[in-house]
């Protein structure tokens, strides 16, 4: 079995793959594709991914792309331990909530959405980031107001037991703090994602743990 993740330290999306990875103890090499530097258009990646987003997931030769995609395809591929539900219901739940951050809340705010509000707008980097923060409080908002309805909510999102929608959730809180959000105003987001923190599968994948990432941001 041979898995490759080609990922960037900042990429909130090859974080969501990561957790996955480490929860189910899959052993991976990570290869750096560096967004800054425009790595992710060069024609090796291309060949990879012709969307030039990242991640790519190689698994024994096949590519998969879209962190979802690949969440649901790691989950089928190693059965332990299981990150969605049998039941059709609670899985709709927990995908539900996970599309909150993987589709509405993040491909806001990934870098070529900001650099087209610079070249068309021209918002500079301060308003770049107001743009962010305004999306991550609506995203943290929505989850907080999705949590209290469930009212399943326990040390995790759905209960006591991790789901696919704590790893995109903790992708989730991640960004927030990377652009300065402070999600102290939704207490049960935060519990969950404080809880999840506490995991090394969590902890070991954070973006300013990966190498080439800086001290701080």
């Amino acid at each position: 079995m041979n898995v490759t993740l080609y990922g960037y330290w900042r990429s909130l999306a090859t974080y969501r793959v990561r957790v996955a990875l480490n929860l189910k103890g899959i052993d991976y090499e990570e290869i750096s594709i560096n967004l800054a530097a425009g790595e992710q258009f060069g024609e090796t990646y291309a060949a990879l991914n012709p969307q030039h987003v990242l991640p790519v997931l190689n698994h024994d030769g096949r590519d998969i792309t879209q962190s979802m995609a690949i969440l649901e395809y790691i989950e089928d591929i190693w059965a332990s331990p299981k990150l969605l539900p049998v039941a059709a219901y609670e899985k709709a739940q927990i995908r539900a909530l996970a599309l909150v951050t993987i589709a509405d809340t993040h491909p806001l705010i990934v870098p070529r959405v900001r650099n087209f509000l610079n070249t068309e707008w021209k918002l500079d980097e301060s308003a770049q980031t107001k743009w962010a923060q305004h999306w991550f409080t609506v995203g943290n908002e929505a989850i907080e107001r999705i949590l209290v309805k469930s009212g399943r909510a326990k040390t995790y999102s759905f209960g006591n037991e991790v789901s696919l929608a704590d790893i995109a959730l903790a992708s989730h809180a991640i960004g927030s703090a990377l652009f300065k959000v402070d999600i102290s105003k939704t207490p049960i987001f935060a519990k969950i994602f404080s809880n999840c923190m506490l995991l090394p599968a969590f902890a070991n994948a954070h973006p300013l743990k990966q190498e080439g990432a800086p001290k701080t941001v």
